[in-house]
């Protein structure tokens, strides 16, 4: 990537205009281009342990946004964060990455490339702190702070009962629309996000929930109805709606399912075929989360 530049509180304010920010920082460090502010902005944010499933709804939330015009925030981590950032560009929809340390000290190492694609696709890349400030946890609750300001709304999806995600939330509760996406209420990686709903935040079922109270456009034809198709098959859609809840392993979806452990691996190599699960370490398997 470029070498970043700072930019004072005023430039984020004018790219926003009429949208104030809350007094959190002085200005940023940037590394692209930051215009994608000046649409409407959805943080998407939540665990780095994300499920296949989690993944893969953060990425179609994005894309699915994106495609209606909306630029989308996270903060550059892995799982939840990188997914949403994905999305994005799938869409071809500017977004931009909020780091927790300096652009030299650049973390998670992992997410380097993905950030290099992002400023290459018209996005950004910032931080609160300099160049060549290291990266602590402390800072990420600043990060999270950054996130919450420059959106206009925040997305939470799969979030335990003690994250970063809830922290932005936190940021943004009272200034901004907060959503949540729900999931298994067995599940632990959802119970902040079921928390969230509980205290009163928007339950989000899709992107247009977001865009319908956000006042925003409607999804573009064909966008909304790009989802998969359901199987057909009664074993092979029980096997779906079993891991849209979560990974499963082998021996949890023969349970579940009551049959031959031949019968239901000849059903996840169909489903693997059509690209709705993908197999895992450990005999584990997932929703397809697209590859990425």
């Amino acid at each position: 990537m470029e070498n970043p530049t700072w930019r004072a509180r005023a430039d984020f304010e004018a790219l926003r205009d009429p949208r104030p920010l809350p007094a959190i920082f002085e200005g940023l460090w940037v590394t692209g281009n930051p215009d994608g502010l000046q649409r409407p902005s959805i943080a998407i944010v939540g665990t780095r342990a994300a499920s296949g499933y989690g993944r893969a709804t953060a990425q179609r939330f994005a894309s699915e946004l994106g495609a209606a015009g909306c630029c989308i925030i996270s903060g550059l981590a892995l799982g939840i964060d990188a997914a949403a950032h994905e999305g994005a560009l799938d869409a071809g929809a500017p977004t931009i990455g909020v780091l927790g340390g300096g652009h030299n000290k650049f973390f998670p190492r992992r997410n380097r490339a993905l950030a290099e694609r992002m400023v290459t696709a018209g996005g950004a890349v910032i931080s609160p702190f300099a160049p060549d400030h290291d990266t602590f946890p402390p800072q990420f609750l600043q990060r999270n702070g950054v996130v919450a300001a420059l959106a206009d709304a925040v997305v939470v999806i799969e979030a335990p009962a003690r994250s970063g995600a809830l922290n932005t939330a936190g940021w943004a509760a009272g200034r901004i629309p907060v959503f949540a996406v729900p999931g298994d209420i067995d599940r632990p990686h959802v119970a902040g996000c079921h928390a969230l709903i509980r205290d009163g935040v928007t339950l989000a079922r899709n992107a247009q929930d977001v865009l319908d109270d956000l006042h925003l456009m409607k999804l573009p034809i064909g966008i909304a109805s790009k989802e998969k198709p359901r199987p057909s098959d009664p074993l092979h859609a029980k096997i779906v709606d079993m891991l849209e809840a979560g990974e499963a392993t082998l021996d949890e979806l023969c349970a579940a399912c009551a049959e031959s452990t031949a019968q239901l691996l000849a059903a996840l190599s169909v489903l693997e075929m059509q690209g709705l699960i993908e197999s895992r370490a450990g005999s584990r398997y997932a929703i397809a989360s697209g590859g990425k």
